[in-house]
């Protein structure tokens, strides 16, 4: 038992380091403006990374580009209200219900 909290506490150890360390060097590091610009791409590049797969493989096993994938319609219809309107929150709402919609559709 006692391995065990010398373990966990190593490994939070650990991971409070490489967190904390990078935010308490970064007013000693000087960034180019150019990197600083490139690092606004990170969260909608991860978000996507995230995002895709589960929309066009929801079962895991291979691609499913059929209306009959209710996460893939309701991807389609958050891209078109976020075309459209260019608000996130209405994005995010219309884009679930579309997606539950089309999924009690299938399912009745």
């Amino acid at each position: 038992m006692q391995h065990e909290l010398w373990l966990i506490g190593g490994m939070a150890l650990v991971t409070f380091a490489i967190r904390y360390l990078p935010i308490a060097l970064s007013g000693q590091i000087g960034l180019s403006p150019r990197f600083v610009q490139l690092l606004r791409y990170v969260p909608p590049v991860v978000l996507t990374a995230i995002v895709v797969p589960a929309v066009l493989m929801p079962s895991g096993t291979g691609l499913e580009l059929s209306w009959m994938n209710p996460r893939l319609v309701g991807a389609i219809g958050a891209i078109a209200v976020a075309y459209w309107r260019k608000n996130l929150l209405l994005t995010i709402v219309l884009g679930m219900g579309i997606f539950f919609a089309w999924q009690a559709l299938l399912a009745g």
